[in-house]
């Protein structure tokens, strides 16, 4: 005996792989959004930047590994209209109201400060975020020499992201003369 599938069994299977279909493209898009890759082999470290002291700076570093380069975006809010200094600091701490908790520079290599790709300069050294009359800035960077969640001495996970409030003149050793620390975050490994 032969069995047919019914008109309403056949279109209520369409309807529910069309709806299974939207909510996965919903869901990788919300992804992407989001900053999460969809690779499994990518990784990702963030740092949430909070506020020190009188400031109220607030903001977001996300690295991001694709192969051997590490990109980091940092997005910066509710700062002061100008240039800011913006480094990786050696220890992961944002417990003290200045900032200071977080270390100096971090400078595995042991170099002298510097401009990000320009002679010496320590690992540490992003460079200067401009912000505009809104409050915000933003800054990228692309490297090899960073690595993300492999424990090493140019792991950057375990650090601290430290916007400063003046500008960072490259020279001046061991940090820029980049000013107070406005803004802190803890580098984390994303899940």
């Amino acid at each position: 005996m032969k069995k047919k599938l019914s008109i309403f069994g056949i279109k209520a299977t369409l309807l529910l792989l069309i709806g299974i279909s939207l909510v996965l493209t919903s869901c990788e898009r919300i992804q992407q959004q989001a900053g999460v890759l969809s690779t499994p082999s990518a990784k990702q470290a963030i740092a949430t930047i909070g506020p020190t002291s009188e400031s109220s700076v607030t903001g977001m570093a996300i690295f991001t590994q694709n192969g051997d380069q590490i990109t980091l975006t940092i997005e910066i809010q509710n700062a002061s209209p100008g240039i800011h200094g913006v480094h990786i600091h050696e220890n992961g701490d944002c417990s003290s109201p200045d900032g200071k908790s977080a270390g100096g520079h971090w400078n595995p290599t042991g170099v002298a400060h510097g401009k990000w790709g320009e002679g010496e300069f320590h690992l540490g050294d992003i460079g200067n975020i401009t912000v505009g009359e809104d409050g915000t800035g933003s800054i990228e960077l692309t490297t090899d020499l960073w690595e993300i969640g492999t424990g090493s001495d140019v792991d950057v996970v375990g650090k601290g992201i430290i916007v400063h409030a003046d500008a960072d003149d490259f020279t001046s050793q061991p940090s820029g003369n980049a000013g107070a620390r406005i803004g802190c975050g803890v580098i984390v490994l994303a899940e």
